[in-house]
C-alpha cells in the first residue's frame, strides 16, 4: 500500500528547537523566558507597532516549539526580536529561520515517488537537500551519495526484502537523484565520507563488474572539491566508530547537526544538540584513525589494479 504524503517533520522540529533555544536565552536563569513571558513581549511589541497582538498564547508556541502546529516567516520574526535579537546585526539567523519557516511544509521531487519513499527516507532526503555538508562514517557500505546504479540496486534488493523488483528500482533511481547535491550550482554539498576497507573487498557473484565499476565512481567523486573521501584501513587501532556507522547532516548557523542513525526497520534521528556533539567528536577520533585522503585514493586505486574489484 502506498504511504501517505509524508510531511518534513524534521524540518518543523528543527525550527521549533531553534526557536525553544533562543527563547531560554532570552530570559535571566537556566530556564530563561517561559512561554508566558514570551508571548507576553510578542503581544506588548506588537502592539506598540499597532497591531492587536494577534494570536498568540503559550499553547500556540509551545505546539510550534514542539513541531505540532505551523509558523509563518512574519511570526518567526516577531519571535526573534522578541527574545532580543537584531534583523540586521543577526539577518543570518533570521534568514535561515524564516526560510525554515517557508519551506517546512515544502514537497521535493522525491513526492514523485511517495508510492516507495517511507516519510522517514522521505524526511532525510529533505534534510540532505537543506545541509550545507554532511558527514559520514559508512563500515558495511559504499554511502548512498558515492553509488553507482548497480551498486544501489543490490543493496537495496539485500536490505528492503519485502520490497518487489519495480519497487527496488523506484529506490535506486532515488538514490541516484539524490546525488545531485553534490554537483548543484549553488552551495554543492560539502560530502566528507570515511569507508570501511572491507566493504571495498565486497563481492557480487552474479555481477562481476560491479565493484570495479564502483571503486572507479568513488575515484571519480573524488576528485569533486567538496568530496574528501577517507578509508579506514583494516590495520587500524580501536575507534568510537566500531559501534556502528552514522551520518552527521550540518546546517548553517543557527541550526545544529542531526545525526541520522539507520537499521533495517528503519532510520532514527538523534537532534539534541549536547547528543549531537558527541557524534561529532566521535566522528573526528575516526578521521584521526583513517587513512589520509591521499593514501585512500591511492589504495583503492592499488585494489582497482589488483583486480580484487573484478
Amino acid at each position: 500500500m502506498p504511504n501517505a504524503r509524508p510531511v518534513p517533520t524534521v524540518r518543523r522540529r528543527r525550527l521549533g528547537e531553534a526557536l525553544r533555544q533562543f527563547r531560554i536565552q532570552a530570559g535571566p536563569g537556566a530556564k530563561g523566558l517561559t512561554l508566558e513571558e514570551a508571548v507576553e513581549e510578542v503581544i506588548r511589541r506588537d502592539k506598540q507597532a499597532g497591531g492587536d497582538g494577534g494570536t498568540w498564547a503559550p499553547s500556540k508556541l509551545s505546539r510550534i516549539e514542539t513541531a505540532k502546529a505551523r509558523i509563518r516567516p512574519a511570526e518567526v520574526t516577531q519571535l526573534l526580536t522578541a527574545y532580543g535579537l537584531d534583523a540586521k546585526q543577526d539577518d543570518g539567523i533570521f534568514t535561515a529561520l524564516e526560510g525554515l519557516a517557508k519551506h517546512a511544509s515544502q514537497q521535493g521531487w522525491w513526492q514523485t515517488y511517495r508510492g516507495v519513499v517511507s516519510p522517514a527516507y522521505a524526511d532525510y532526503i529533505s534534510l540532505e537537500s537543506d545541509a550545507e555538508g554532511i558527514r559520514i562514517w559508512s563500515p558495511q557500505l559504499i554511502p548512498g551519495l558515492l553509488q553507482t546504479a548497480a551498486y544501489a540496486r543490490e543493496t537495496i534488493t539485500v536490505n528492503a526484502t519485502t520490497r518487489t523488483p519495480e519497487e527496488v528500482v523506484a529506490l535506486a533511481e532515488v538514490r541516484m537523484a539524490r546525488q545531485a547535491v553534490l554537483s548543484r550550482p549553488e552551495r554543492p554539498l560539502k560530502l566528507r565520507a570515511i569507508i570501511d576497507e572491507r566493504v571495498l573487498h565486497q563481492r557480487v557473484a552474479t555481477r562481476p563488474t560491479l565493484m570495479r565499476d564502483q571503486l572507479r565512481r568513488l575515484l571519480d567523486a573524488a576528485d569533486l572539491p567538496n568530496v574528501t573521501l577517507q578509508i579506514m584501513p583494516l590495520t587500524s587501532s580501536l575507534h568510537p566508530g566500531t559501534s556502528g556507522g552514522f551520518s552527521l547532516v550540518g546546517f548553517p548557523d543557527p541550526m545544529p547537526d542531526v545525526v541520522l542513525l539507520e537499521n533495517l526497520v528503519g532510520a532514527s534521528y538523534v537532534e539534541a544538540d549536547g547528543e549531537a556533539r558527541i557524534y561529532a567528536d566521535a566522528f573526528e577520533q575516526v578521521v584521526a584513525s583513517a587513512l589520509p585522503s591521499d593514501m585512500s585514493l591511492a589504495l583503492i586505486t592499488r585494489i582497482l589494479e589488483e583486480g580484487n574489484g573484478k
